[in-house]
């Protein structure tokens, strides 16, 4: 995947390693557990400038710089309350891909919505999202879950679980920084997914 992007054009930023806290056993027992996923972060062309929140994501890690290896749980079961995808993300890793890389009430685009965690994620954290799905059953999932989240005590609930995920990697995190810089409040931000026809 990183080759083909470089070949399009695309700068490879960096390679982030996730390594799962809280796998599941290898139930074969007969090669190494699978714990780990790669995120490719790419900017479009060498010349054109990224946003980086350095600053945040050293706060968030307990002021030392945050390095591309991320120990983050798999997906929670609070996280599946409207049933789940079958490769559905926590909502810790992509909001912390998303307070990395955007500013509030930037739009994200996802052409691959699936359940729309990075919507969702884009949402409690202030900023607009844009989903494109051709499955008509994870439309609706999508959709369950934005409503979900217009539910005030959820947005809490939901904030407040995804800081104690993050909290864990850097122990002792305290995320008054991050709330103070993303200047929450209860209200939604935009939301749309839309089936895209193939």
């Amino acid at each position: 995947m990183a080759n083909c992007l470089t070949e399009l054009g695309f700068k490879i930023l960096n390679v982030i390693t996730r390594a799962k806290t809280n796998q599941p056993p290898n139930l074969s027992c007969r090669y190494f557990t699978h714990n780990s996923e790669f995120i490719i972060w790419a900017r479009k062309s060498k010349k054109i400038s990224h946003y980086f929140d350095y600053q945040l994501m050293k706060e968030m890690n307990g002021q030392k710089q945050m390095t591309d290896v991320w120990h983050l749980p798999a997906i929670a079961p609070w996280e599946k309350t409207c049933t789940k995808h079958p490769t559905q993300k926590p909502l810790a890793l992509l909001t912390r891909i998303i307070l990395a890389s955007t500013r509030p009430n930037d739009w994200i685009l996802d052409p691959f919505a699936g359940s729309s965690t990075t919507g969702i994620a884009a949402n409690l954290f202030g900023r607009r999202y844009l989903g494109v799905e051709q499955e008509s059953d994870f439309l609706d999932l999508s959709k369950a879950r934005r409503t979900e989240i217009e539910q005030l005590d959820i947005v809490s609930t939901y904030r407040e679980k995804i800081f104690k995920q993050l909290s864990r990697q850097s122990n002792g995190y305290n995320y008054e920084p991050l709330t103070d810089a993303m200047q929450l409040n209860d209200e939604v931000s935009d939301y749309n997914i839309s089936a895209l026809p193939f």
